[in-house]
């Protein structure tokens, strides 16, 4: 019996058989833009990639709707940091909640209040951990609750404790995310900014909750920028014997440094 004799598949033919010239080109934008700090226009990108402007045009603007580059300064393109929320979220973010969660219940404990850790992601302010309250009343935030980067607590901690230029993204990604002409931040905001980096934290009346003052801290990676706040959506207990509000705020300063403590030694500051 005689087989006739194919000629055997390389790799190569594979790789060329299911090409996606769409995707080469959009990895390509990413791959580029991701090594410039500072952005590219369009003619710029065009001219590395060895390319004709034209060719790129319909491509940016599916990766700036998609919220993957952003563009400013007119005609200048940037990475956002949704790529780096894409590949780093669910490992890092487990590893956070289960190092945190045992001292959010000894802080919970100790304060006889609640608490919650929230990070930024994808253009917004994420809870992702959240602790009960030990007595009969309490607050609670909702676990996966998306909040405003501009109007809580957890978001100016996240804003302050960022360098400058993750700041910037920040504000534009969440600008872009609720989309919104009156989503702008507040005129005092880097001032406040300022001083929540002199005190350590953040004090504010609740924006949402009448009756509530949150107070929130970071949880800090080595190089000093925020990784998560931990907020506790502080009641006044009728109880004379409960933890006072000074002692509150020791505790949930206590509280993220502990968990910072904790964290930076087993998750890599920058896989936040």
């Amino acid at each position: 019996m005689f087989f006739e004799e194919r000629p055997a598949v390389t790799i190569e033919d594979d790789s060329d058989r299911y090409r996606a010239p769409a995707l080469d080109k959009g990895l390509d934008i990413l791959e580029l833009l991701a090594r410039i700090d500072g952005g590219l226009t369009q003619a710029e990108i065009a001219k590395a990639l060895g390319k004709s402007p034209n060719e790129f045009y319909r491509m940016l603007d599916r990766l700036v709707r998609r919220g993957y580059v952003q563009r400013q300064d007119g005609d200048r393109f940037y990475l956002t940091l949704k790529l780096f929320g894409l590949a780093h979220y669910h490992a890092p973010v487990r590893r956070l909640v289960s190092f945190a969660t045992p001292l959010m219940r000894e802080f919970s404990n100790r304060a006889e209040q609640a608490c919650h850790l929230a990070i930024f992601d994808r253009g917004s302010v994420v809870v992702i951990a959240q602790q009960d309250s030990p007595t009969y009343w309490g607050i609670s935030i909702r676990v996966g609750a998306q909040i405003n980067l501009f109007n809580t607590g957890s978001g100016h901690i996240l804003l302050a404790f960022r360098d400058e230029k993750q700041r910037q993204m920040m504000i534009n990604e969440q600008r872009r995310q609720q989309d919104q002409e009156d989503d702008r931040p507040p005129a005092d905001l880097d001032e406040r900014l300022r001083a929540i980096r002199d005190k350590g934290f953040e004090t504010m009346d609740s924006l949402q909750t009448n009756g509530v003052r949150n107070i929130s801290a970071p949880i800090l990676a080595m190089d000093g920028n925020a990784l998560a706040a931990l907020t506790c959506p502080y009641i006044q207990p009728v109880n004379p014997n409960a933890p006072t509000y000074d002692q509150v705020i020791d505790y949930v300063r206590d509280a993220a440094n502990q968990i910072s403590e904790t964290v930076v030694g087993t998750v890599d500051s920058a896989e936040l």
